[in-house]
Parts: C-alpha cells; structure tokens; sequence
C-alpha cells in the first residue's frame, strides 16, 4: 500500500483521482447535467489508466509480456464487456455492434500505431516477436470472416431473421473454441515461440505482485463503473459538442473504453518494450472479436429483450476487414519504426473523418 500511495504522492496525474467521486456525486446530484458528465469522466478515466498502466508493467515484469498483455487485455476489455451488457439489456443492439466494431479497430489501428509512433520518437528502430503478432492477425482475420459471412448473406439473398440468428449462434461457438484453442497454444504447448524479443532494462521499480494484481483488479471495477456514465452521457454531449451518433458510438466510445488498455501500450512502448504494446493492441482486438462479441450473441438469449446476431452494417465490415489487412501487412516483419505509426495512424484517421462526416446507416 505504501508503493500505491508513493506513487499517488509524486505523478501529478494521478491527483486526479479526485475526479472519481466527484462523479459519483454529480450522477448523483446533477443526473441530466450530460455534458458535466462527459467531461467529468473523461478526467477520471485517464489516472485510472495510469495506475492500471503501472499495475499492468509490474505483472509482465514477473509473467513476461506476452501474459502481462494477455492480462492487461482481459481486464481492459472487461469496461467494453460492462458497456456491451448494459446496452444489451436495454436493446440497444445498434450500440452494441458499433462499440464492439469501434473496439477492434481502435485497437488495431489507433493503438497500434500510435505506440508504434511514441516508441519510434524515443528508438531508431524497435524489434518484437512477430510470430506472436501474425498469430494475432490471423486470428482477427478469422474473426472478420465470421463476422462478414452474416452480412454478406443478408445482403446477397433474402434470408429469414431465423437463418442469421442460428448462424451467429454456430459462428460464436466457434469463435469462442477457436480463442480457447490459441490461448492453449501460445501459453501451453508453444510457450517458447511467444519469448520477447528483446528485454527492457529500463524503468521504475515493480510493485509486489499481491499489490500489483489487487489494484488491477480494483482500478478494472473503477474503469468500468465510470465507463458506464461516461455512456450515459455521451450523447447528450454530443449533440452539444456538434459530434454525430456514428463517429461517438465506433470513435469515441471505443477510445475512452480503451483508455486502459492504451495508457499501458504507450508506456510500454516508449520503454522499448514493444512486445507488451504489440501483445496488449492485438491480444485486445482479438479478445473483442472472438470472445466478447459471440459471449454477448449467447448472452442476448438470456438478458436481451430479443436475440442478437452478427450482422454488422456494410461500412462496419468493410473498416474492420481493413484493420485486419493492415494490421497483418504492417506486423509481419517483426520491426518497426516511427514512421510505421505514421502510416497506421493515417488508415485510422481515414475512418475517423468519414464516419464524422458522413455517418454508416445502421
């Protein structure tokens, strides 16, 4: 305890804290302030990042990067996890889709790219271990075929609601036997193959373990909690900050959901050790698509008003398949650089201004 309260006493960033119960006490007291809300959640969600950042190096300094990002992912996803369910009991099926599309390719492209970028300022050139990236990408792509093949039917022939529900009820088992199967493979039987590349001798003294996996287990709840009124809000803050319904449901829901994940990448990344950023950006997305997508088809069945499916919009198919083209082509060399953000950066960047100016029909 006295390491988290050292830590707290000495980054400035951390001060805001304060900004934690002080929403609690304006969702309390000023429910319908939304645009109070919105900001006010923003300020609280960057320390907790912080601290699940530190948290998260103190692990992978003991497990190794490849389960330190796996655990960084499993408890970052946990917020889209909260707001997926959420949205889901209400029905609201069109959020739902959005904040799972949103999610993967935030993930693989913003930050991805973005680490890429902060590491590649601080590095000339940076190595990590790529057959643990390509078998992120691969898996990605395997779940983009299954997520394309509902929307590609529906828009093909005129299949019955009954067809696409049953077919999303077969595609999330297998997705969710195939994760089950990569995880046997890349922490069990193949465990060496995923090695670092190369170690960090740099950076601040780890926490106790029993610390470490206490606060990443506290500041997750935290997260999630402050996550769901930052929902809440957000479209009402919107409307007043002139964003539409598209680019705050696939951009920045999916950035604040993630705020997490991405303060871990980034300090990761600018500590050269790129192998916890790469495995925290491709462990998420993959997490997203072959887990948290089909686990909330099976859940719709209990707590949905009705049952969902994979059917995504066109625009939403077509982004995701795209990240996960370039997210295969950027990481198969096992190296990178700065400018290697820039390029990634620039795909997200793409998406971001069409769904701003011109939003996808749901």
């Amino acid at each position: 305890m006295n390491a988290l309260l050292h830590e707290i006493g000495h980054r400035p960033l951390l001060w805001l804290l304060v900004f934690v119960p002080v929403l609690f006490a304006l969702e309390a007291t000023m429910p319908d302030a939304a645009t109070l809300l919105f900001v006010t959640s923003v300020l609280a969600i960057v320390p907790l990042a912080t601290l699940l950042s530190h948290a998260t190096e103190s692990v992978a300094s003991r497990t190794g990067d490849t389960v330190g990002g796996l655990l960084n992912a499993t408890l970052g996803n946990l917020t889209e996890l909260v707001i997926a369910l959420t949205a889901l009991r209400a029905g609201q099926y069109l959020l739902v889709k959005a904040s799972i599309a949103g999610a993967i390719v935030t993930n693989t492209l913003f930050m991805l790219g973005a680490s890429f970028l902060l590491g590649g300022l601080r590095y000339h050139t940076q190595e990590y271990n790529r057959i643990g990236a390509r078998l992120q990408a691969a898996l990605l792509f395997l779940a983009t075929i299954a997520l394309l093949i509902p929307s590609a039917v529906s828009q093909v022939d005129a299949v019955a609601s009954r067809f696409t529900a049953q077919l999303s009820v077969g595609l999330s088992v297998v997705l969710i036997g195939a994760y089950a199967l990569s995880l046997l493979f890349s922490l069990k039987t193949h465990r060496e193959a995923f090695a670092s590349a190369e170690a960090a001798g740099e950076g601040e003294a780890p926490w106790p373990l029993g610390l470490a996996l206490a606060t990443l287990a506290g500041v997750t709840v935290l997260v999630a909690l402050v996550s769901e009124v930052f929902v809440e809000s957000v479209q009402g803050a919107a409307e007043a900050f002139g964003m539409s319904p598209a680019f705050v449901g696939f951009i920045v829901v999916a950035l604040v959901g993630a705020a997490a994940e991405m303060a871990s990448a980034f300090s990761g990344a600018r500590k050269n050790r790129l192998d916890l950023s790469v495995s925290i950006a491709l462990g998420s997305a993959a997490q997203i698509a072959l887990f948290v997508a089909p686990v909330l088809v099976l859940l719709s069945y209990a707590i949905g008003p009705t049952p969902m499916d994979l059917q995504f919009w066109p625009g939403a198919v077509v982004m995701m398949l795209i990240a996960t083209l370039t997210t295969a082509l950027i990481t198969n060399g096992g190296r990178s650089a700065w400018f290697v953000g820039v390029l990634v950066l620039t795909v997200y960047l793409v998406f971001a201004m069409t769904l701003y100016l011109l939003p996808p029909r749901g």
